[in-house]
């Protein structure tokens, strides 16, 4: 890959101080981006950036953007701040994800948390950048889900999971709300893709019960959506480095306009 193959881009990664989000920011940057890297709070932030430098970035292209996705004021707030920084943005990596708890846990805006951590506070978040990414002529979201996603189901009439809650199904749930998001994001015009980008060693391998694969493969596979001439399926789910069908869940045509419904009305957007 030539070191400029991202120049004159400015990308946004969440979740980008560990795992895969942080292979990701670091690859953007080496590759010549401006990236904007993402994290729960200042400590974690720096901590990332000293890291990337050290790894071979230059400081120069790299700011921090700062927010608890537990908490969707400090989302909003976030996503302000890197609009107004920001009035073009070319990428944004919707990565960051937790694995959720084993007991059901419901944020302060009164969502599961897993739910939100790893959708909601995304769609928040890419709903409040529209006009960065339409300023772009050829922006992309690529959001990081995960071949989970085909086990899941969107209980629209109880997405906090009060009647049965595992975290398995939790985390399955948010990861197909990424990929129908993706779909959803397309049908308004939006370049979007939805990806699992293979069974890696993170946090979230427990999850899965196998043996992880290096994060690099991983990150590989997000930059091969995120290449600026690498031609996608608008809305499409890839399996790694492949396009794929993705599961039931997402190819039915009423999800993405009831998914977005829903989810603006969860956060305050109409």
């Amino acid at each position: 890959m030539s070191e400029s193959v991202y120049s004159s881009r400015t990308a946004l990664v969440t979740g980008a101080t560990d795992g895969i989000g942080y292979e990701t920011a670091l690859r953007l940057a080496v590759g010549g981006a401006e990236v904007v890297v993402h994290a729960v709070d200042d400590t974690h932030a720096q901590a990332a950036v000293e890291r990337m430098v050290a790894d071979g970035a230059d400081r120069r292209t790299l700011t921090t953007a700062v927010a608890d996705f537990t908490d969707l004021g400090q989302v909003r707030a976030m996503a302000a701040e890197i609009a107004a920084a920001h009035p073009r943005l070319d990428l944004l990596v919707n990565n960051a994800a937790i694995a959720g708890p084993e007991r059901r846990t419901l944020t302060e805006d009164g969502n599961e948390v897993t739910w939100q951590v790893n959708y909601l506070a995304h769609f928040l978040l890419t709903r409040v950048l529209e006009a960065s990414l339409a300023a772009a002529s050829d922006s992309r979201v690529v959001n990081v889900s995960s071949s989970l996603h085909r086990t899941g189901n969107i209980d629209w009439t109880d997405l906090t999971r009060a009647r049965r809650y595992s975290r398995v199904a939790v985390y399955a749930q948010s990861q197909l709300a990424l990929a129908v998001f993706a779909k959803a994001l397309a049908e308004r015009g939006q370049g979007a893709v939805s990806l699992h980008p293979g069974t890696i060693d993170t946090a979230l391998l427990p999850l899965y019960g196998r043996v992880g694969r290096p994060v690099g493969e991983g990150a590989a596979a997000v930059l091969n959506l995120c290449h600026p001439e690498h031609e996608v399926v608008n809305g499409g789910y890839y399996d790694h480095l492949t396009a794929a069908e993705p599961g039931p869940g997402v190819l039915d045509k009423r999800s993405p306009r009831r998914l977005w419904n829903v989810s603006s009305t969860l956060t305050d957007l109409g």
